[in-house]
């Protein structure tokens, strides 16, 4: 599947903006690889001794503390460090689980827009009205994997033409999904995050990218549907249609490489969005529960003592900075290599 040409490759490479962003997103994943290896410091230990200053302030940066300590006397530098993983293995992870929904639901909806319509399975209507259920009766993690299992059947079976999965009501697929699609948007994306992530007992790494996740793909398959309808109606198409290949075998084979340019760009950006997201979670203390460092709660915990420790808003915030400008440097370089009317 590569959707980068050799002269996008070449327009990728030239833009100066994902040269940048390359190296930026670059430093930011060696930091988070190496930089706990090298810190020599615990991020959960609070150091009484030489992390904090005879007043009780916490200490400024020093050979022992690179980036000082904060207001529990633990080391910035350490905390910042595993932050760092902790907010790509979210931002990353999260961004697969909405692009591999967003982009089922974009592909299935464009391809059968304008048909007379298929049939919902029973098995995905009843594991929906579980699901709710669930989720009245308080299990939100329950309910989403309900959900989600269910729908994953439902749609194998109507893929696959397999009967005893496949029956149930008919309906016309894309107008259910984009219905479906804008209900979701008229939620403010991180207003239902919150609600999400405020409906669970106890969040950990796992529930916020699980949430992520499952909240952050809506736009992504209004694109995709978007870009399907162009796809669907090309010669290649309709001549696999004429010759009665399974319907699976042409989304899979046919459509998906077809929208891989745009979905890339997408994950890109989103990337960005979901770092953006954990941190602001974390922030307002919907995020991963303390003591585990993330740099939302890091900028928390240091706008207390912001003129007498300036290090401890300064690099939780420069780091989300240089991640997220990173990410977006890059995706608006694929947006531009993958234009088609560039030369």
């Amino acid at each position: 599947m590569n959707f980068l040409d050799p002269r996008a490759k070449g327009r990728f490479l030239r833009h100066r903006g994902a040269r940048v962003g390359l190296v930026l997103v670059g430093l930011i994943v060696v930091f988070a690889v190496v930089a706990p290896l090298f810190a020599g410091q615990d991020p959960l230990h609070s150091d009484f001794a030489a992390g904090a200053t005879v007043d009780g302030l916490p200490a400024a940066p020093s050979g022992v503390h690179w980036l000082g300590t904060d207001r529990l006397y633990r080391d910035v530098f350490a905390r910042l460090a595993y932050g760092a993983r902790i907010s790509l293995l979210v931002g990353v992870v999260a961004t697969v689980i909405a692009t591999i929904i967003g982009a089922a639901v974009g592909i299935v909806a464009g391809y059968y827009e304008g048909s007379d319509g298929v049939r919902i399975p029973w098995v995905s209507v009843t594991g929906l009205v579980l699901g709710l259920v669930t989720l009245v009766l308080g299990h939100p993690q329950a309910a989403m994997i309900l959900v989600f299992v269910s729908a994953a059947i439902g749609l194998a079976g109507v893929l696959q033409s397999i009967e005893p999965l496949r029956a149930g009501p008919r309906l016309d697929a894309d107008t259910a999904l984009m219905r479906l699609v804008d209900v979701g948007l008229s939620f403010p994306f991180l207003l239902l995050v919150m609600a999400l992530g405020a409906a669970l007992d106890k969040t950990s790494v796992t529930t916020i990218f699980l949430t992520l996740g499952l909240t952050g793909w809506l736009g992504t398959a209004r694109i995709v549907r978007a870009k399907t309808l162009q796809v669907r109606n090309l010669e290649f198409v309709l001549a696999a249609r004429a010759l009665g290949r399974p319907t699976l075998a042409i989304l899979l084979r046919h459509i998906l490489p077809n929208v891989a340019g745009p979905l890339v760009v997408l994950a890109t950006a989103s990337v960005a969005q979901m770092i953006l997201a954990e941190s602001a979670l974390s922030y307002l203390g919907a995020g991963i529960a303390p003591p585990t460092p993330t740099w939302g709660h890091m900028l928390y915990e240091g706008q207390d003592n912001y003129t007498a420790a300036p290090w401890l808003l300064a690099a939780p915030a420069i780091s989300i900075l240089v991640t997220v400008l990173g990410f977006n440097l890059v995706g608006e370089g694929l947006r531009d290599a993958l234009d088609p009317r560039a030369q």
